[in-house]
């Protein structure tokens, strides 16, 4: 059992931003920017199978492709990399990529990446705040300037770019035609109301996404049924023995625990491993529930207002 307030990884990548706020207080730095990966705040822990990132876009991304767990077991990774994005702000005229324009086969597509011609093929979609983009493994993909998202995805670094935009860095040509599904995109899953509080987002095998809300000053037990994280969009509420605001994330595994929002209310993502909706992720609080994990540590003041804060446990990844 598990409850931990999770630490943050900064990537510096020359298409970041250097004003995260406000999910993060990083401003007016000279280094831009790009990621920010939640981990584990102990070292000599097992790695979770899911990854949680924000992303933060001031340049387009390339283009690439992830493998499926099949092709990644014959590269000797553990995982493949299918993902979800969920847009938490977007300037005007931002837009992602999902899929291509037409199917084509493998000779054309390595044509395509070969001579470039392969940013014509993409299929853009302009994008919003709230919205949820699905990128199952093989689709191949771009996220545009003017973004800021969360990832979810499972744990794997392993990408093939297809288009730089100019910038030197290598393609992977033919373990991207070996990968990709050349064509248009899947139809992408449509978000359902499971309660008052819950909006499933993404269900797939290898997580499921959901979108938490709670009314101010409410309290639930939440069940984390295995490895779970909790990212904070809107408002602040405890968790246990810990707290989430607007940027932070709560790592749990296997844990039960009350989580009472602010006086803000509070708007969170949930992720967990898949491939089905929790039905009791969220329940009723009554007289019997004895909270254990705050009676371990005892639970901390929470954020008024629900601001985001600077994380003291920051690392940084270089370029």
């Amino acid at each position: 059992m598990t409850i931990e307030h999770a630490s943050m990884r900064t990537v510096r990548k020359p298409w970041g931003k250097n004003d995260l706020r406000p999910w993060n207080e990083i401003h007016d730095d000279p280094d831009a920017v790009g990621e920010i990966w939640f981990q584990r705040k102990s070292q000599d822990v097992a790695d979770p199978e899911l990854l949680l990132k924000l992303l933060f876009t001031s340049q387009p991304l390339s283009i690439q492709v992830h493998p499926d767990d099949d092709y990644a077991h014959k590269m000797g990774q553990p995982h493949g990399k299918t993902e979800a994005w969920y847009i938490l702000d977007a300037e005007p005229d931002a837009a992602v990529a999902v899929g291509l324009t037409r199917e084509i086969g493998p000779d054309e597509l390595r044509r395509a990446i070969e001579d470039g011609s392969i940013a014509d093929l993409v299929q853009w979609h302009p994008v919003r705040a709230g919205e949820v983009i699905f990128i199952p493994a093989g689709t191949i993909h771009a996220i545009g300037p003017g973004l800021v998202l969360a990832e979810i995805q499972q744990r794997s670094d392993t990408t093939f770019r297809l288009f730089d935009y100019g910038r030197k860095r290598e393609l992977h040509v033919e373990d991207g035609v070996a990968v990709a599904h050349a064509g248009p995109p899947e139809a992408q899953p449509k978000p359902h109301r499971l309660g008052p509080s819950r909006t499933v987002l993404i269900a797939n095998p290898f997580f499921v996404l959901e979108r938490v809300t709670l009314e101010p000053d409410t309290t639930r037990v939440l069940n984390a049924p295995g490895e779970t994280w909790i990212l904070g969009l809107d408002g602040d509420a405890t968790l246990g023995p810990t707290h989430v605001a607007v940027g932070e994330a709560v790592f749990l595994d296997h844990e039960r625990c009350t989580i009472s929002a602010g006086e803000g209310g509070l708007t969170a993502l949930c992720a967990y491993l898949g491939p089905e909706a929790h039905p009791d992720l969220l329940e009723m609080p009554d007289a019997t529930v004895i909270d254990l994990a705050a009676r371990r540590a005892g639970a901390p003041n929470s954020h008024p207002g629900g601001k985001a804060g600077a994380s003291s446990r920051i690392t940084e990844v270089p370029l």
